[in-house]
């Protein structure tokens, strides 16, 4: 066998070890799970066999399914299945079951079987140790057990729905199987999912102990007599628990998600009937949730699109890999102490430059704060916050940025200051560093204008709380060279967060594109929508945080001050809503700036639920009642528009970028998949058909640009024309 090793003790105990030559982790394939059938079916009939232990040859366990292989072959046959032809649906059903099978072969192979579960154990990995009779973990704090397809539109395949609330009940299997939330192994153990923790290297002695010592070959859903944990679906109590997690799981999802609809159902389903039919309604309701539209987009934009990206797919060819040894922050406000952190946090050393030192220190002690929280929660040490604290100096003076390989400026979004921090830091790095700006709005070009080296210079624009998103924005200027993009991208890579590069423009791609979710809220808001309708409307869009709400987050103040410079840079050009005067009144008459001094569209009490400022009424005069579906529209497609403008304007040049920007950047409705996804669903022809109807009703901001029109009239989709595999080949 290629991917498991077995070695058989003098006690007949056969110790399997997965370790799949090549790769970094192991994952569930079509090779791995044959020869899992293969040792299976050979060691049950072994008689010198008293009992089997699994573990792995590598740090983690293993990573769950190869999407990349099996969700192709999967996604050819749902299409087809999709379309009604019988034999794909047999086919996809069988590909689909084929693991359950192998994995119920295991659990009933008449030998106990004891899983020795040496680090992180996820999706198809944990439902493998699942099928074990006994599972012990190491006491790895980071190690992560978990089922996370529902956060890519799936649902667990391999049994994961049906022996988890077997083990631990209903209720308790709701987060685990609904919201794909991960356990470390302490948890793991506490919640009931494996039986014990042991301290590393001791797993695989006590899973060998438990089979000499207990070894039981029944799972307790096959022994007679056996009750599901809290009552089944049927039970009062059990009962309860659909009653109450329909009604929950409908308040956070609006329907949007079919994955976590066809998850309730297969649990409910399952739970009344042997676990040999469970399984097989598990795999059912699998086929059923892989082939809508919401499933397939969600594999393909946040597992496999974010994976090509974070690997380096838009990374110059030619140009060698490079590390970031040494980096220079300059401004160390929120954005430049959140990028502190996560440098200082992979082993980069960090000089953090802001006006005055007491800044300075300010910023970084937001590392501290940040570790502070980690140790609290059992995730981190004193030591390795000091490592960490170590890393950074905080500074006033520019000459301690010498030898930097790469300096990120954070600056205040005005572009007389963010030139002057320029000049300083060019006077004392290498020729060779690359100089980058945060800027969310301002064009790189023209900040470049302002460098000796515009060919150096790139914007590397972070989303706000920088530790916790995960995308970065790579802009390039009209100047930039490879080398520049190339150490952005790697950088980018080194600090653990997923990148797409974009072409310069007035807010790039993602702050050009969320604008319009804001602003078209304030503009229902200007014409009298009712608020609390816009807001409610907005959250059922999946969106996030709603309009209104998400104003004040990014500050209303900001948005004035941004809007007014455009209208200074654009003159007649710029396209006046009846937003803009709207967020002037609320900054200048009424000193509304948003959550940070607690008045903006919503209040803020001290200690209280924020809520919609009362005045709002008044402020808007007679309110106008339009459909509620045109609201949804309005929201979403104008979002989506934008992003086929700046496809077409080249900003965009790549649709991985757009759809994972859109749903990592800024939050877009993940079950459509992203904003180009959401126009290939519907069709670009149904698309542009509604566009102008809301032009027509609501404005030209809604009127479609010639790329849509064109793809339109030849049944285009945007994953046709700019497949990316096409591109690359």
């Amino acid at each position: 066998m290629e991917n498991f090793t077995i070695d058989i003790d003098h006690n007949g105990i056969a110790l399997v070890t997965w370790d799949m030559p090549n790769r970094s982790m192991n994952v569930l394939n079509t090779s791995s799970i044959a020869e899992l059938a293969a040792w299976t079916e050979d060691l049950s009939n072994n008689d010198d066999v008293k009992g089997i232990v699994i573990t792995s040859g590598k740090e983690a366990f293993c990573a769950g399914a190869d999407l990349e292989e099996m969700g192709g072959q999967l996604a050819g046959s749902a299409l087809k299945a999709a379309a009604g032809d019988e034999a794909a649906k047999r086919d996809a059903f069988d590909m689909i079951f084929e693991l359950n099978r192998v994995l119920r072969a295991l659990e009933t192979c008449g030998k106990p079987v004891a899983a020795a579960i040496n680090g992180t154990a996820l999706g198809g990995g944990l439902e493998v140790t699942l099928a074990c009779h006994y599972r012990v973990a190491a006491d790895h704090p980071k190690a992560q057990l978990g089922l996370p397809e529902a956060k890519v539109g799936l649902m667990p395949g391999a049994g994961g729905s049906q022996r988890v609330p077997r083990l631990i009940g209903v209720a308790n299997s709701a987060p685990l199987i609904l919201e794909g939330k991960a356990l470390n192994p302490q948890k793991a153990a506490e919640t009931g999912i494996i039986h014990k923790v042991v301290p590393a290297g001791e797993e695989v002695a006590d899973a060998k102990r438990w089979i000499t010592e207990d070894g039981d070959a029944e799972a307790p859903w096959d022994k007679k007599g056996f009750k599901i944990p809290g009552g089944g679906p049927y039970h009062p109590a059990g009962m309860q628990n659909f009653v109450v997690g329909n009604a929950m799981l409908h308040d956070k999802t609006f329907g949007n998600y079919p994955a976590q609809k066809n998850i309730m159902q297969a649990v409910h389903d399952g739970l009344v009937v042997p676990i040999d039919t469970a399984l097989r309604l598990e795999s059912k309701y699998f086929m059923k949730t892989l082939m809508t539209p919401e499933a397939m987009n969600m594999v393909r934009t946040l597992f496999l699109s974010s994976q090509e990206l974070g690997k380096g797919a838009r990374r110059p060819a030619g140009v060698d890999n490079t590390h970031v040894k040494k980096l220079g922050i300059l401004g160390a406000g929120m954005m430049g102490a959140g990028i502190a952190y996560v440098s200082a946090a992979v082993g980069i050393e960090v000089v953090l430059i802001d006006m005055s030192q007491e800044g300075a220190e300010k910023g970084k002690s937001y590392t501290t704060t940040v570790m502070d929280k980690k140790i609290a929660r059992g995730r981190a040490t004193e030591e390795k916050k000091q490592e960490i604290l170590d890393r950074i100096t905080p500074s006033t003076d520019y000459a301690l940025l010498e030898g930097a390989d790469l300096v990120i400026e954070a600056v205040f979004e005005d572009r007389d200051i963010k030139a002057d921090v320029t000049a300083k830091t060019e006077a004392v790095i290498p020729a060779t560093s690359i100089f980058a700006s945060n800027t969310s709005t301002l064009p790189i070009t023209g900040l470049a204008d302002a460098s000796q080296r515009p060919d150096h210079f790139i914007g590397i624009h972070f989303f706000s709380p920088v530790d916790k998103m995960p995308l970065v924005e790579i802009i390039t200027g009209e100047k930039t060279n490879d080398k520049a993009i190339a150490v952005a991208l790697d950088y980018v890579r080194q600090i653990k967060k997923t990148p797409i590069v974009v072409n310069d423009s007035r807010g790039f791609y993602t702050s050009r594109c969320f604008s319009t979710y804001v602003t078209e809220g304030i503009i229902m808001l200007a014409e009298g929508v009712d608020p609390v309708l816009i807001e409610n409307i907005g959250k059922s869009t999946g969106m996030p945080v709603p309009p209104l709400a998400m104003s004040d987050e990014v500050q209303l103040e900001l948005s004035y001050h941004i809007m007014k410079q455009t209208k200074e840079d654009l003159g007649a050009d710029f396209p006046e809503t009846p937003a803009y005067p709207l967020i002037e009144k609320m900054v200048t008459e009424l000193g509304r700036l948003g959550k940070k001094n607690g008045k903006g569209f919503y209040d803020y009490p001290e200690g209280g639920k924020k809520h919609l400022w009362p005045g709002l009424g008044a402020l808007i005069g007679k309110q106008t009642a339009i459909p509620q579906e045109d609201i949804k529209k309005r929201l979403l497609f104008i979002q989506a528009l934008e992003t086929a403008r700046c496809f077409e304007e080249n900003v965009l040049m790549d649709v991985r970028d757009a759809d994972v920007g859109s749903i990592f950047g800024w939050g877009f409705a993940p079950y459509t998949g992203g904003t180009l996804s959401f126009i290939d669903t519907m069709g670009a022809k149904a698309f542009v058909a509604e566009c102008d109807a809301l032009a027509e009703k609501y404005g030209e901001r809604f009127a479609p640009n010639a790329l849509l029109r064109d793809m339109a009239a030849k049944g285009d989709t945007f994953y046709g024309r700019f497949n990316p595999q096409k591109a690359a080949a």
